[in-house]
């Protein structure tokens, strides 16, 4: 079946409870499918065919769920990329996906207008915030933010608000969809560090939702707090749409802060908290949050990046003061495989172990650069196998086809790049990266691109990019750069490649500190030695009294 069809499973048999609640808002099942059926339809008075690609660029908002699912049900493609993403790399991203439509906040507008023209989307549906606010919430928005948003007349721009307002159009057409068609496409850097659009099936989505509810035990009477972004798998697969397969409540948060999460928490009693280390740290050493009641709590589970002791203990102290629990547990999980596919079980911890595999998923331990199984303890690289893995990289078989293998045993296996152990038990330990990537704020960064953007500044001969140790961020990006004019390393040009990087990175992907040099360190084989500057960077901090880990 397809997700929209699964998702109508959930709709007949729950339709009274809450699917979603946003700001001041709230949606029972049988009203979500209501709303998603009429989008569906808008969408094919729109021209959307089964087949097209409709990019989404939104925050976690209902609007951006449903957009989601009503392309679904017509047999449509949704492409989902970061709404602050700057201007060439949406172009970039709507080239690579083929994208004919998008869909955008008006606070966005401005960035898809000077690029709409490199493109070949026909059609920009455009909504607001408080499209889906009530009351004097909707008056207050518009007064702090809305009036300040301005969108000229433009010939491409439809509105989502007069769409949905108009009569008597005809209903979207029922397309034969099979449940290993393309569903929806995210974006990676995969296993070999570049950008990549993920192709992940209607199965793969509908598995992986299934799974997490599954093992979360989440029904009608359970919520979660969506403070994760939709265009990340972690965030859409888990926050989302596992709520929706198990007929819970999500609870949609459009911007992260401490204290939105302190109030939300306070006023819905959400049952699950999910997200990255930086969150929970966050969380831990905020006032607010503090001081409320989190009895709430069934589990809370932290993934997208190892997460530190320190930040598990300060975090867990934070909710025992504050009447709650619960155990901050990790899981582990990639995008070409939605996102988690193993965690702690609730009913046993074991330190430093990211768990045991998702029901219908198999991982194993391989040997290095082969697919034998390692032994007990052994350390080897992750693969995982079953219907969660992707169909493979859009538009890149040559990059699918060296991270998805066929072993010996008949099956077929994603190669996942990590480095893990597993004990006699078959719990699971992450290790390390096996490829090039920093994780800062639990967004994956990739050296190489970030590097290929700023080879692209005119003043730039050559640039290595590493992560150094942060407090706040678990780790931020640090740039070495060569000038073609040597002279010119000074602040000034440093403060210049940085403002270049904001106009072309995501804010995490942009280097925090440039450090000038004349030549950058190189391996036997004439590439850059981006082991040697992390080595140096450590031991620099170390000397420094700013860093004290291993």
């Amino acid at each position: 079946m397809s997700l929209y069809e699964r998702l109508l499973e959930t709709i007949n048999k729950r339709p009274n409870a809450i699917a979603y609640d946003f700001v001041n808002i709230s949606a029972t099942y049988a009203e979500l499918g209501a709303e998603i059926d009429k989008l569906a339809d808008v969408l094919w008075a729109m021209g959307v065919r089964p087949g097209d690609v409709m990019t989404i660029s939104m925050p976690t908002t209902p609007q951006g769920v449903e957009c989601i699912y009503a392309l679904n049900k017509i047999g449509a493609i949704a492409s989902m990329i970061h709404p602050l993403s700057p201007p060439p790399q949406i172009e970039m991203y709507l080239n690579l996906s083929k994208s004919k439509w998008a869909m955008t906040a008006d606070m966005f507008y401005d960035s898809f207008k000077p690029i709409l023209a490199n493109t070949s989307v026909e059609k920009l549906l455009l909504t607001r915030i408080p499209d889906k606010i009530k009351g004097i919430l909707k008056i207050l928005f518009w007064l702090a933010k809305g009036r300040k948003i301005k969108v000229p007349p433009d010939p491409k721009v439809v509105w989502w608000s007069d769409l949905l307002a108009a009569k008597g159009l005809p209903k979207a057409e029922k397309p034969t969809i099979n449940t290993n068609d393309l569903a929806i496409i995210l974006y990676s850097g995969g296993t070999t560090g570049t950008p990549k659009g993920i192709m992940l099936s209607n199965r793969n989505i509908i598995a992986e939702g299934m799974q997490v509810a599954h093992w979360a035990g989440m029904d009608t009477r359970d919520s979660i707090l969506a403070i994760l972004p939709i265009f990340h798998g972690f965030g859409l697969g888990v926050c989302v749409n596992a709520a929706l397969m198990g007929g819970g409540k999500t609870i949609l948060v459009p911007t992260f802060t401490p204290e939105t999460v302190a109030k939300l928490v306070n006023q819905k009693r959400p049952s699950f908290l999910i997200g990255v280390p930086t969150l929970f740290q966050a969380l831990a050493t905020n006032l607010m949050f503090q001081k409320t009641d989190l009895s709430c709590l069934k589990a809370t589970f932290s993934g997208a990046d190892t997460l530190p002791r320190t930040v598990k203990e300060q975090f867990e102290a934070t909710v025992q003061n504050a009447g709650g629990k619960v155990v901050l547990r990790e899981g582990y999980g990639l995008t070409e495989a939605v996102t988690a596919i193993m965690a702690l079980p609730l009913q046993e911890y074991r330190e430093g172990s990211i768990g045991i595999p998702f029901p219908d998923m198999l991982v194993k331990i391989v040997q290095d650069d082969n697919t034998e199984e390692a032994a007990v303890g052994e350390e080897g690289e992750i693969c995982v196998s079953g219907p969660d893995v992707m169909l493979g990289y859009l538009d890149n078989p040559e990059a699918t086809a060296e991270v998805i293998k066929q072993h010996g045993d008949g099956l077929t296996w994603l190669h996942t790049g990590d480095i893990g152990t597993m004990d006699e038990d078959g719990f699971f330990y992450f290790k390390l990266r096996k490829k090039r990537m920093i994780k800062s704020s639990g967004i994956n960064v990739y050296p190489s691109h970030v590097e290929s953007i700023m080879q692209q500044h005119p003043a730039v001969k050559n640039a290595c990019v590493i992560g150094v140790p942060d407090p706040q961020q678990v780790s931020r990006v640090k740039a070495f750069v060569v000038l073609k004019d040597k002279s010119k390393a000074n602040p000034e040009t440093a403060k210049e490649i940085i403002s270049y990087c904001r106009e072309n990175l995501l804010r995490w992907e942009c280097p925090r500190d440039i450090e000038f040099r004349d030549d950058l360190p190189k391996t036997l084989i004439g590439k850059i030695a981006y082991k040697e500057l992390e080595n140096q960077e450590l031991e620099r901090m170390r000397a420094a009294g700013e860093y004290t880990g291993e």
